[in-house]
């Protein structure tokens, strides 16, 4: 399934994606959860519910004519990995890691499919980077590898975009990640039973006003989304909700001569195959 939450008069809705259309599950079935985070949280016996609800929906939106909200607008975790693609460290004159780099993003650093990507006054150095990202819907504490996919619901697409100088004020990343505005995150969840088993083997890009910047699969991360969730899992109770972008591959903007920085005007896109294209103008901030 392709679970979405769009906006509606009255606030966010949850809506079923089913090839150029959107179905409004609250419409459909006024008992099913009120969003995606509730939906997840559910578990199994709710998907069973939304599909049940969808067979039976008469009325469905244009997906052209909805406009995209955030899937998940505050999750109680969003994670990060670094350098999890090897050509992307190298490019950045690092090691290749034999431990995840870890760091977080906050909700206010986020935005949904569509809106703008705000430059900050303070920096031109804005760059790109496609990101598959891992939706947890079972929590815990410890997961096994071998059973860490189990623990996924599905996966989404997020664009991290990095303000540079910023970045690279101190070994710590959280400035440069954290700009208000500057993490597109959408427009849907795939659940994983639409996808390969950890969402590998699939091809992802970053296209900026139409020209192909990064263009990788994801069998080359490596560390893998098994891998990823076990090891988060050793420090830390992960719950259903939860959000983890998995890094990104070569091709970035400080990493070309000279540097192709975004700038308003610009329209990114972050596209993952099977799962589908997140596109974000870039705007100046006011």
């Amino acid at each position: 399934m392709k679970l979405m939450m769009f906006e509606k008069a009255g606030g966010p809705a949850l809506g079923l994606v089913e090839g150029d259309n959107v179905i409004d599950l609250a419409a459909a079935d006024a008992s099913l959860p009120k969003d995606l985070a509730a939906l997840i949280a559910a578990g199994p016996a709710a998907l069973a519910s939304v599909k049940a609800a969808a067979a039976k929906a008469s009325a469905k939106l244009p997906l052209a004519s909805v406009k995209a909200a955030l899937p998940i607008a505050r999750p109680s975790k969003f994670i990060c990995v670094g350098l999890n693609y090897a050509l992307h460290a190298k490019e950045g004159g690092h090691p290749i890691p034999t431990y995840p780099s870890f760091f977080i993003r906050v909700p206010t650093s986020l935005n949904a499919a569509g809106a703008p990507v705000i430059r900050p006054k303070v920096s031109i150095q804005l760059d790109y980077e496609c990101e598959l990202t891992i939706v947890i819907g079972k929590g815990g504490r410890h997961i096994p590898e071998a059973k860490a996919l189990d623990h996924v619901f599905g996966y989404t697409l997020f664009n991290d975009v990095s303000v540079r100088d910023f970045q690279r004020k101190t070994t710590q990343w959280t400035p440069g990640k954290n700009f208000d505005a500057t993490g597109p995150l959408g427009p849907w969840i795939v659940t994983a039973d639409e996808l390969p088993p950890g969402a590998s083997g699939l091809r992802i890009c970053t296209r900026v006003n139409g020209e192909t910047m990064q263009d990788s699969n994801t069998s080359d991360m490596i560390f893998s989304t098994a891998n990823v969730v076990a090891t988060l899992s050793e420090f830390m109770t992960l719950e259903p909700g939860d959000l983890i972008a998995t890094g990104t591959p070569s091709g970035v903007a400080h990493a070309r001569k000279p540097p192709a920085w975004m700038k308003a005007g610009d329209t990114v896109e972050v596209e993952v195959e099977k799962i589908g294209v997140l596109s974000n103008p870039i705007v100046d901030e006011a």
